[in-house]
């Protein structure tokens, strides 16, 4: 289960007039989902896979909402949420990452971002934290997932896209592959 980001003042999507939202991702299957929940909660959607045209979408016409990767193919996302802060001052940027930790949090905040948000994540959650009244700070989750439970997540998301090909995955996370055989073998942690 994925704890979830309570914010206890929300704004309204109707507040806005531009309702335009950048999600700049390279994982394709999240960034397909996201988009297509994202336009069936009201936003417009503009999709990017690399910092290059994540750039190219913030120069010609830059959106008021945006959900930017840390780590892409071509470069760090936080060149993206750096040139959005310059071209749209006001723009509501959420930082995604799956490689979370405090540094890459606090840049993130400095560069522009409203909020910091690990992966996995759902459509509620980015809404959340996208409309979230600028004085209100989200509360903490209930139940967070262990730090055993996220890194199981990790591997196993890598697992997946390497097309679950243990000897790719293992070099990719940089493992021994019989490790990491006995770690897909068991259950997920709690």
């Amino acid at each position: 289960m994925v704890a979830r980001n309570v914010y206890p003042k929300q704004l309204n999507l109707s507040d806005f007039s531009d309702k335009s939202l950048l999600i700049l991702d390279d994982d394709d299957p999240l960034r397909g989902r996201l988009s297509r929940a994202m336009e069936k909660k009201g936003f417009t959607v503009k999709e990017a896979k690399t910092v290059t045209e994540g750039l190219q979408i913030v120069k010609n016409d830059p959106p008021s909402f945006a959900l930017v990767d840390l780590r892409l193919e071509d470069g760090n996302g936080l060149d993206v949420v750096k040139e959005l802060h310059v071209n749209k001052k006001d723009c509501r940027i959420v930082m995604l990452t799956g490689y979370g930790n405090l540094p890459t949090a606090v840049a993130a905040v400095k560069a522009g971002a409203i909020d910091y948000m690990a992966k996995p994540v759902d459509a509620d959650d980015v809404e959340a934290a996208l409309l979230a009244a600028p004085e209100s700070k989200a509360t903490p989750p209930e139940n967070p997932m262990s730090a055993d439970r996220v890194k199981w997540e990790h591997i196993h998301r890598v697992f997946e896209l390497c097309n679950r090909n243990v000897s790719e995955t293992a070099r990719r996370l940089k493992m021994h592959r019989r490790t990491l055989q006995r770690i897909l073998s068991k259950r997920s942690p709690r």
